[in-house]
């Protein structure tokens, strides 16, 4: 069945997050209560999924954690075989202001992906040490690689218009930071444009992520690892020039 072509699909990939996804399924009703959302239930083993459907979500249950890469992956390919020519990504835990999503998806109306940016001088949410210091090469690495001044490439509250989305079904990988900074450098390769609009983080109100000097290092080696290789991974699939005795050939 395709949707009607102004139909937004909200996916919420969720692992374990039975105290927080019930809130933020309907605080999205809340909002606008014509969006579409659908929890992506990513193998969880405590209640998210029936948390989720007695909220009002859809709910599409993977069998075994596949991270939010493989979860994403899921969301937007159930977006394209329904016909949605939008779809947002917001966190299950909370800390997207479900508020922010109409201007989010404003920003596709000049672009194909539009991040929903930390660090954009709204809010105060902070990030400190290592953590910090990746998130700000990060940033400046991927200004380059899309052109368009970036303040954070790992921000997950981004908005998908339909060529995005078909581009995400075609790669969406599921490893660390991929669905994040892999995704996005497939994608500004691929020849999608990305902006972003900033917006105000909030803090999760139950759980807590990972914290710490260690974690915090960890953070900043797997992200500084997972640009480079995705980097790598764009400049290995660029066509090379044939040489002179193809071209003839070809010619």
């Amino acid at each position: 069945m395709t949707v009607p072509a102004d139909r937004v699909l909200i996916i919420v990939p969720a692992w374990n997050e039975a105290r927080n996804v019930g809130a933020t399924v309907r605080e999205i009703a809340g909002v606008d209560g014509s969006y579409d959302v659908i929890v992506v239930d990513d193998g969880s083993t405590d209640a998210t999924a029936e948390v989720a459907r007695r909220a009002g979500a859809k709910v599409l249950s993977l069998p075994f954690n596949l991270g939010v890469g493989g979860a994403m992956k899921t969301g937007f390919t159930y977006a394209q075989r329904h016909g949605y020519q939008r779809a947002i990504q917001v966190d299950a835990d909370g800390q997207h202001n479900p508020a922010d999503i109409a201007a989010v998806l404003d920003g596709l109306a000049h672009a194909d992906i539009s991040i929903g940016a930390r660090f954009a001088d709204v809010g105060d949410y902070e990030v400190r040490g290592p953590r910090r210091w990746a998130m700000i090469f990060l940033a400046r690495v991927m200004s380059k690689v899309s052109k368009v001044q970036l303040t954070d490439a790992t921000s997950g509250f981004r908005a998908a218009n339909r060529r995005a989305i078909d581009q995400y079904v075609r790669y969406y990988p599921a490893e660390y930071f991929g669905d994040t900074l892999d995704s996005l450098v497939a994608a500004v390769h691929s020849g999608l444009t990305v902006t972003q609009v900033p917006v105000a983080m909030r803090a999760r109100v139950h759980g807590q992520p990972s914290q710490g000097t260690v974690g915090a290092t960890l953070y900043l080696l797997r992200a500084v690892f997972a640009l480079t290789l995705a980097v790598m991974r764009r400049a290995k699939r660029a066509p090379a020039a044939a040489p002179e005795s193809d071209r003839e050939l070809i010619a």
